[in-house]
């Protein structure tokens, strides 16, 4: 004859027990472990396994079950959970709190330290839980085999430093540009529904965000090139995204004080976005997937649209940037000509453009 089956009450008895002072913290796992196969959902029962881990050194084992726990008490309305759960949750969370605090200690004790940030660091703030991941999503055309980049190294293109060197000419085109009035006009325009995000986009037709433009939607804006001379002949030997009616663009964009451009994805993964910073007056940030970058005047920022990102202006005063588009350093000549032949006849069949600047 087999032994009845011991009770979820009496396994928990079994596992104070063994709890008790001198007791043995491995068998009260083992008795929890026994009565969550009757109740597997039961958020006491898992809590009071990470408590018994925690007793027995297994502080691996502890963090998981108590992350499982935190994670189902989190779909509950939390005016129904009891007291002592409560509390079984708090002491949950503050000792995931110390066996995160002192795995990053050890981890880092035995890791060299680097002065700017590098991709390991990132892998490492992913690994500790610190960031999450992102990666391209256009909402238009995927371009498959290309890395995950957020923001590139300037130093990978060589027409950088020469942009970077003209930043004070171009500045001073822009501030002529902006002594009249009339001149810049909202980047998101009432009509535009290309793009997802615009749609309900608190800035549509909004001045918070607005565009003075060289190069728009493929085509050169002869009076405005001619107004701004330098900033023009500024990108001869950048390889900019030539798709008929469709890329580039280049442009002053301005972000009025208090400015908040939402998160939101790029129309296409085969570019990258530049932003020359003109006027930066005060605080005022781009995030591109899990990194912030704080403009800095006529320091060039490169990075890829497609992967989600925002911006503000934190600022009293305005802010504005040259942006462009260009092709990124991975599409071959062949694919770029690809590209363009694929953009312009689904143009041509639906009117639809897919690679218009975002």
């Amino acid at each position: 004859m087999t032994a009845p089956l011991e009770t979820v009450p009496q396994l928990i008895a079994r596992a104070r027990q063994a709890l008790q002072a001198g007791g043995n913290p491995q068998m009260a796992v083992d008795a929890i472990n026994e009565a969550l196969k009757q109740a597997p959902r039961d958020i006491g029962l898992i809590l009071y396994l990470g408590d018994a881990h925690h007793a027995a050194g297994q502080k691996s084992d502890a963090g998981h079950a108590y992350g499982i726990g935190l994670k189902l008490a989190a779909q509950i309305n939390p005016v129904s959970i009891p007291d002592g759960i409560r509390q079984a949750l708090q002491r949950a969370e503050a000792r995931r709190a110390e066996y995160s605090a002192a795995y990053e200690s050890f981890l880092r004790a035995r890791l060299p330290g680097s002065e700017k940030e590098t991709r390991f660091d990132q892998a490492l703030e992913i690994l500790l839980g610190r960031r999450q991941i992102y990666v391209q999503q256009p909402t238009k055309f995927y371009f498959p085999g290309l890395p995950q980049i957020q923001f590139y190294d300037t130093a990978l293109f060589d027409w950088a430093s020469e942009l970077e060197a003209k930043a004070d000419q171009i500045r001073e085109e822009l501030i002529s540009v902006m002594t009249e009035t009339g001149t810049f006009s909202p980047y998101l325009s009432e009509e535009d529904t290309a793009r997802p995000h615009v749609r309900s986009h608190t800035l549509q037709g909004s001045l918070d965000w607005a565009a003075y433009y060289i190069w728009k939607d493929g085509a050169r804006v002869e009076d405005n090139a001619r107004r701004c001379p330098v900033t023009a002949a500024a990108f001869e030997n950048v390889p900019l995204d030539f798709l008929t009616g469709q890329a580039p663009s280049v442009l002053f964009s301005r972000l009025k004080p208090g400015a908040h451009i939402p998160p939101h994805h790029g129309l296409v993964n085969t570019r990258l976005i530049g932003h020359l910073p003109l006027l930066v007056p005060g605080p005022a940030w781009l995030r591109v997937g899990n990194q912030v970058h704080h403009w800095q005047e006529g320091q060039l920022v490169i990075f890829d649209d497609s992967i989600e990102h925002e911006a503000k202006n934190e600022a009293d005063e305005t802010r504005v940037v040259l942006l462009f588009d260009f092709w990124k350093p991975e599409i071959t000549l062949k694919e770029r000509e690809q590209i363009a032949a694929l953009t312009a006849a689904i143009s041509d069949y639906s009117g639809d453009a897919i690679a218009r600047a975002d």
